[in-house]
């Protein structure tokens, strides 16, 4: 009882304290001006009541901003200004770390542009990952004391209240993370005629868009030609699944990484499911493409493979197309939906319903057929609210591209299994693509605008906040079980 005590005074003391300000040793806080305290303390007011709320708001004025700065003739290789439509679309996928384009992004945009875009991913994919911790985080001040204690033990991503540590931490891995990319591309692009302000340039926006799961590419005819290219290819991989695990798990790893026991369940389920899912797509890509001449098939075997496997694991939200999306078999653009859906991990740069979603209804559907009371994973038994949870984020989910895809059915005269790709794309923020996206009427665009800035902030905000609803009823109506099936 004690310790629960002295928790309780230690997190109140992390909160904040005004008497703490005039604490021996400490500076007095200043008082802001009155035009500057108002904005704060009404986003302070609106990030208490509503984080959720809060995200749309950032995220909205994120792609406004970049959507200005767009439209400046400045932006465009020829120096007029572009439609709005397009420009609105490039600033949503930016910032959404999505990877769809409408226009060539190397050719169409010039240098400026290409500041402005990759500012939007890094903001964009930053912003991600620090406001879906904090997200995390007001969630656990929300329940009791107990569960508090636990969620900051399983994520071990910071001690309650230390909001401002965790963004910093953040910062920190995703610069150090996109640096050490960058040293392994710059190398190359010189390798391959480059002048060295061109290779730095084109190695730090390469790896910006890979850690961040972005999908952009301005070197000149894209990587299509770079299939078989190891040097090319393993960072692509390697950053796309480690900016696609999530902060939570990158420091769960970090902290304890000759421990692997040590590490929190969301980590073990994370790396797990992610792993699983990338072998799975690599050999049956592999095995659908192997004998397609358009692709893969005309490459020797050492190519096909690594063919393989950077296209088994960019539809998990990265988007680097190096194969070729457009000539793929029908069969593969159906496992490729699949992938896409599911995404990533959780507050993670990637998109879809997140790999944990997909873990937990999984174990479900195993432990119902096994007959098992609970679902377990990793000596760790889960509640039944996380598998209420992941039912409603891949409902909603599926819904949104449902009714996406149906839009773009009524707009358009696609055939289905394009319209999905496109929607699913849009929604995992992935940006593989089947070529249609650039040829879509305005409207559809706009449809593609809406699903990306749903799926980048939809399943996050849906799960923080169902979270942070949890009634309690005094009275429970009797139990009776409905057929099923």
């Amino acid at each position: 009882m004690r310790l629960v005590i002295a928790t309780v005074r230690a997190d109140r003391g992390t909160v904040g304290n005004r008497d703490d300000a005039r604490a021996p040793g400490r500076r007095p806080v200043r008082e802001l001006p009155a035009f500057l305290s108002r904005p704060r303390d009404a986003i302070d007011s609106i990030a208490r009541r509503s984080p959720a709320r809060l995200t749309l708001i950032v995220f909205s004025g994120v792609i406004v901003a970049v959507t200005g700065l767009l439209l400046l003739p400045i932006s465009t290789a020829d120096g007029t200004v572009p439609p709005f439509v397009d420009a609105l679309f490039t600033a949503t996928s930016a910032v959404c770390v999505t990877g769809l384009v409408t226009v060539d992004t190397a050719a169409y945009w010039s240098s400026f542009g290409h500041v402005v875009i990759m500012g939007g991913i890094m903001v964009g994919g930053l912003g991600v990952m620090t406001l879906a911790s904090i997200l995390g985080l007001a969630v656990s001040r929300r329940i009791g004391l107990t569960q508090r204690l636990l969620a900051a033990s399983e994520t071990r991503t910071a001690a309650l209240g230390e909001v401002g540590n965790l963004v910093r931490a953040v910062i920190v891995a995703s610069l150090t993370l996109t640096g050490a990319l960058a040293v392994v591309f710059i190398p190359r692009f010189v390798a391959l005629g480059l002048t060295i302000p061109q290779a730095l340039w084109q190695g730090w926006f390469m790896a910006v868009s890979t850690f961040n799961n972005a999908g952009f590419v301005i070197l000149p005819g894209g990587i299509g030609g770079h299939v078989g290219d190891w040097w090319m290819s393993l960072p692509i991989i390697v950053g796309t699944f480690v900016g696609g695990i999530g902060f939570p798990v990158i420091l769960s790893v970090a902290t304890h990484w000759r421990e692997p026991r040590r590490w929190s369940l969301h980590a073990k389920l994370t790396i797990t499911t992610s792993v699983a899912l990338w072998l799975l797509g690599t050999v049956l890509i592999g095995w659908f493409e192997w004998t397609n001449p358009a692709t893969l098939g005309s490459l020797p075997i050492g190519d096909r493979i690594i063919g393989s496997m950077t296209a088994g694991m960019t539809p998990r939200s990265s988007g680097i197309d190096t194969v070729g999306v457009p000539e793929m078999r029908e069969a593969t653009w159906f496992l490729q939906d699949a992938l896409m859906f599911i995404g990533g991990g959780s507050a993670s740069t990637a998109g879809g319903i997140k790999v944990g979603t997909f873990a937990v209804m999984t174990l479900a559907i195993v432990a119902e057929a096994r007959g098992d009371r609970d679902i377990e994973a990793f000596g760790r038994r889960l509640s039944s609210s996380v598998v209420r949870l992941a039912i409603a984020v891949s409902f909603i989910g599926a819904t949104f591209v449902g009714l996406a895809a149906l839009a773009l059915l009524v707009i358009t005269d696609l055939h289905l299994d394009v319209i999905l790709f496109e929607v699913i794309s849009a929604f995992a923020t992935c940006g593989l693509s089947t070529g249609a996206t650039a040829l879509l009427p305005d409207s559809a665009k706009y449809v593609l605008v809406v699903l990306m800035f749903a799926g980048r902030t939809g399943t996050m905000t849906l799960a923080a906040a169902l979270a942070l609803r949890n009634r309690r009823r005094v009275i429970r109506f009797p139990e009776e079980r409905p057929i099923i099936g």
